[in-house]
């Protein structure tokens, strides 16, 4: 951004296509690839029958048989994304096919390196990322029909069948419903730098109403979602070998590093929608939910942490609401930070019922059974996300200092 000496500096639009934001997807990668180019063809045939092989222990045994490949014919974003989805279901399947007491200390090379090359230029960590399991990991039934639950699909799955489905297509709706409150800020930005105050009116409203839909469409996880398949089947693959009791040394990347590495699991947190409406209302977290939130910006997409911290830079739109005297843009402003309070409390309601009550009943289920030799469900991350923060006392902290951005008239 230049600035022009002695006059005032005047700053570049904000404009979505800079930071790979698309204007009606929003954060999502807009229609996926769904195979890569035939040197890849021993990933993607192992990457379609994920469920089976780890289901049946044959997971391991098949990513040690595979050939060493190059990344060097990957081409252009779509292709790298494409690859990065494959490689990270691929490594945590490896990595959780025994469940947590049966985890490896080693990735092997011919599945660290490759998956470390195509991170490293994305920029993002070689894990299993939100990008990855919602924002990429998606493809139309019929390629000209509606972006709908009943008209979409995965591109990759593991185990969890229908419930793994609906929890990364629910939560992609959440993604999808957020798109005009993007818009709306853009709008709003403009609109504070224009002193346009009726604009920034409806801009606020539209933020309002779209932070709303995302209540709205989170709410289809009940109807998508089986608790006990989500707490004991699937909830292990997201998570990550950081803050993780069941890996507590990390994780080495053969050929990439002689030291464990540890990376965050899969996380809500990860999704730039919400860091993005945080800096855009002035919301402040405690520094202890603030320190892991921008942690989790590492696993975003370099395009998507850059739009934040553009967000971030711009003209306190907190202090505009406060010196216009503007009732009507207080209460839109208001509304705003009551929506996603509203969107952050109905989230601490899916998380109890999915986690909390799940444990307590895999715990009753299991007490009930007789015999060593009953599966135990995973417990290392009772209390924790999988992204590896303390769940309840992280999501309550948000949600409480969400409301404290409240104009008080």
């Amino acid at each position: 951004m230049e600035v022009k000496h002695g006059t005032e500096e005047t700053p570049l639009p904000l404009a979505l296509t800079r930071f790979q934001v698309s204007e009606e997807y929003g954060f999502l990668l807009p229609d996926p690839l769904t195979q890569l180019p035939a040197p890849y063809a021993p990933w993607m045939e192992i990457a379609h029958h994920l469920p089976q092989l780890i289901a049946s222990h044959r997971l391991r045994s098949r990513v040690h048989q595979m050939p060493q490949l190059s990344t060097r014919h990957l081409r252009g974003r779509e292709e790298l994304h494409l690859a990065h989805l494959v490689l990270s279901f691929i490594t945590t399947g490896y990595v959780w096919q025994e469940g947590e007491e049966g985890t490896v200390k080693v990735l092997p090379r011919n599945l660290a390196v490759p998956f470390w090359e195509v991170s490293q230029a994305l920029g993002l960590p070689p894990i299993l990322s939100h990008m990855d399991f919602v924002l990429a990991n998606w493809r139309r039934k019929n390629p000209k029909g509606p972006l709908e639950i009943e008209n979409l699909d995965t591109i990759i799955s593991l185990p969890g069948g229908e419930s793994l489905r609906g929890f990364t297509l629910v939560t992609l709706l959440v993604e999808k419903a957020a798109v005009p409150g993007i818009k709306a800020i853009v709008q709003a930005i403009c609109a504070i730098r224009q002193r346009d105050e009726e604009t920034l009116r409806r801009a606020l409203q539209e933020l309002a109403e779209a932070i709303g839909d995302m209540s709205k469409a989170l709410k289809r996880m009940h109807d998508y979602v089986d608790p006990a398949v989500f707490y004991a089947v699937i909830r292990i693959f997201l998570s990550g070998w950081k803050d993780n009791p069941a890996m507590p040394d990390g994780l080495i990347y053969e050929g990439v590093s002689e030291e464990p590495m540890a990376y965050s699991g899969g996380s809500a947190a990860q999704s730039t929608v919400l860091h993005a409406f945080d800096e855009f209302l002035g919301i402040h977290h405690s520094e202890e939910s603030t320190a892991f939130l921008h942690r989790m910006r590492d696993y975003m997409p370099r395009p998507h942490r850059a739009f934040v911290e553009e967000i971030r830079r711009v003209p306190s739109l907190k202090q505009h609401v406060l010196s216009s005297g503007d009732t009507r843009l207080c209460t839109a402003f208001n509304q705003c930070i009551s929506a996603l309070a509203d969107f952050r409390s109905y989230h601490i309601a899916i998380v109890t019922k999915y986690i909390a009550v799940a444990a307590a009943k895999a715990k009753a289920e299991l007490g009930g059974r007789a015999g060593p030799s009953t599966a135990k469900p995973p417990s290392a991350l009772e209390g924790k996300g999988t992204g590896g923060s303390h769940i309840f006392s992280f999501l309550k902290s948000i949600r409480d200092t969400t409301r404290e951005g409240m104009i008080n008239a």
